[in-house]
This record gives structure tokens, C-alpha cells and sequence, in this order.
């Protein structure tokens, strides 16, 4: 009988696809296993649905019957890849599952920020009724948003901020010109050049060895005094260091974070006490419909997995 090993919790919409499988085991291991404790239950596992749990080689290695390790995301750097190419096991991701609803997250931020929606709202409650006289938040009409990545969220985001009236600017060299304009968006061949002409960047890449650390000193630097950082993507593609810097010189205006180089970030982050910058909890995907769409893709990847007809367009390519 194929097994399916679950490392985290999983909405009822994701388990109903797999308990309705009677040729099914599942092995629910959900109270944050150990290295040890995975090796031991995925030596006989089919499939592996992982959420944030890290799946190290020394887990893959175990894995004789390993087939595919379901990702219910887009982002695996919680996973070793290159153990599973070793093994030529496929890792799956969820598609555009999570794409409009991380969208919506970043536009949450971009709307927060040019409305400045938290100054307002603190200025409000402190009986500061002139603070409407200050003229401190912006419109989004004519404004410039770079998109760093145009994968199924940057592209999600750019149709949004199309109904603003946005001017879309996008840096991706990975993806054609023929799609990106085909998205009413202007490709963007030097970095530095749309950096310097944005109002707001919006960060949509994973994190990779060529990634990390893409926005650093150099990049902040030539953004202009008024511009804006949203990323809802994953932490180490804006070096934390050099954005808090950037931040409290005022070579940036603000930013709006969903992600940190550790997460949970330590409660005495640099970030925590600037009244520049948006916060939450690496929640941009996590809505009650959008946890119930990836976790019920992620499941149907576990079972394709087994009955082998995986779709290939949710496979994470080998290069």
C-alpha cells in the first residue's frame, strides 16, 4: 500500500483528497519532527507533503520508495534539491494556487505605504486631526512599480496594479518581451536603470545562490529618496543589513516585508523599531481559500505522484 507522509498540518480540503484514496497510508507527523524521527518515517514513504519542515538530504537518502516531495508553496529552500536530483525525484510546488492571493498581500503593502495608512490611523486615535494637513500619503496613479521576477505572482501583481493606473516596469531575464508586454508591462534590460526611475520595487524571485543578496548597497542606493520595497518573496533577496540601513538614512522612503532571513525574525530586529516598514508573518499565502487551495494541490501531486501521471508544468525544473 503507498504511503504518504504529511510534515505539517494540512486543511481538510488537502486531507479529504488523500482519505478518500482506501489504497492509501498516511502518515500524519505534524508536532515538528526531529531529522531522526522523519528519517525513520519516510524510509518506506511514496510521497512526502511538506509544508515549512526542512527535508534534508540525509532524509532523502532514506527514502528508498521515494517518489515525489509535494511542496504546499512555490518556495522550497526549506528542501535540498540537489539531494532529490541525485535521486531523480521530483519536487512539486502548487502552481498559481497562491498567486492572486499573494498579489492581493502586495498590494496591501504597496497601498499601505502610498497611503500611509499606519500613520493615520495612529495619528487618528492620538487625537491628531490635523495630520490630514500633512499631504503625507501619495496616489498610485502615474506611478512607476518594478517588478524584480515575473513568475505566476509578479504577473498577478502586474494586472492588479494595472487598475491603479501603475506604470509596470519589469526585470526579469528569464522571461521574454513578447510576454511581458503581453501583460501591459515595459521590460526592463539594466537594473540599476529601473531602480533609479521606480517609485516602488516589488520583489517576486526565490531564493537561490544568484538571488541572494540581489538587492544590497549598491541597489538601494541608486533608488530615489521617495521610493518604496515590497517583498512578499522570500528573505536574503534584499540583504536585511544594508535595507535597514538604506531605511534609517533615508536613501529609501519605506518598505513593506512579509519575509526575513529568520523567521521568526529575533524579537530585538533592527526592523522592529522603524516607523517606516509593514511587517507580517510570512502570511502573504495564507488565507483560509488560498491554504485550502494549496494544500489540495499539493495532495493531488502526492497521488498523481504514485499513480505516475505527475503534470510536468508543477515540477520543479532540474536547471
Amino acid at each position: 500500500m503507498p504511503k504518504v507522509l504529511v510534515t505539517d498540518g494540512i486543511q481538510q480540503a488537502g486531507l479529504d483528497v488523500l482519505t478518500q484514496r482506501e489504497d492509501l497510508e498516511i502518515d500524519r507527523c505534524w508536532n515538528r519532527p526531529s531529522e531522526d524521527d522523519l528519517i525513520n518515517r519516510a524510509a518506506n514513504a511514496d510521497a512526502i507533503l511538506v509544508g515549512t519542515t526542512s527535508i534534508t538530504g540525509r532524509i532523502i537518502e532514506a527514502a528508498r520508495k521515494l517518489k515525489v516531495v509535494s511542496r504546499r508553496g512555490v518556495g522550497y529552500d526549506n528542501i535540498d534539491l540537489a539531494a532529490l536530483r541525485r535521486h531523480k525525484i521530483p519536487l512539486t510546488i502548487v502552481g498559481s494556487a497562491n498567486a492572486s492571493t499573494v498579489a492581493e498581500h502586495t498590494l496591501c503593502f504597496i497601498l499601505a505605504l502610498a497611503k500611509q495608512t499606519i500613520a493615520y490611523d495612529r495619528a487618528t486615535r492620538a487625537g491628531d486631526w490635523r495630520f490630514r494637513e500633512s499631504l503625507f500619503a501619495r496616489d498610485l496613479l502615474g506611478k512607476t512599480l518594478l517588478l524584480l521576477g515575473f513568475g505566476r505572482v509578479g504577473r498577478a501583481v502586474a494586472v492588479r496594479a494595472a487598475a491603479f493606473d501603475m506604470r509596470v516596469l519589469v526585470y526579469d531575464p528569464l522571461v521574454s518581451e513578447e510576454v511581458i508586454t503581453g501583460f501591459r508591462a515595459e521590460p526592463v534590460v539594466d537594473l540599476l536603470h529601473g531602480l533609479a526611475i521606480c517609485d516602488f520595487l516589488s520583489v517576486h524571485v526565490p531564493l537561490t545562490a544568484q538571488t541572494a543578496g540581489l538587492i544590497g548597497r549598491q541597489e538601494l542606493a541608486a533608488m530615489r529618496p521617495s521610493a518604496f520595497i515590497i517583498s512578499t518573496a522570500r528573505g536574503g533577496v534584499v540583504d536585511e543589513d544594508c535595507l535597514v540601513n538604506a531605511l534609517t538614512e533615508g536613501l529609501i522612503r519605506g518598505a513593506g516585508l512579509d519575509v526575513f532571513n529568520e523567521e521568526p525574525p529575533p524579537p530585538n530586529h533592527r526592523l522592529f523599531g522603524l516607523n517606516n516598514v509593514i511587517l507580517s508573518p510570512h502570511s502573504a499565502a495564507l488565507t483560509e481559500e488560498c491554504a485550502q487551495r494549496m494544500d489540495t494541490v499539493a495532495a493531488i501531486n502526492c497521488l498523481d505522484a504514485i499513480d505516475g501521471r505527475l503534470d510536468p508544468t508543477v515540477i520543479v525544473p532540474n536547471d
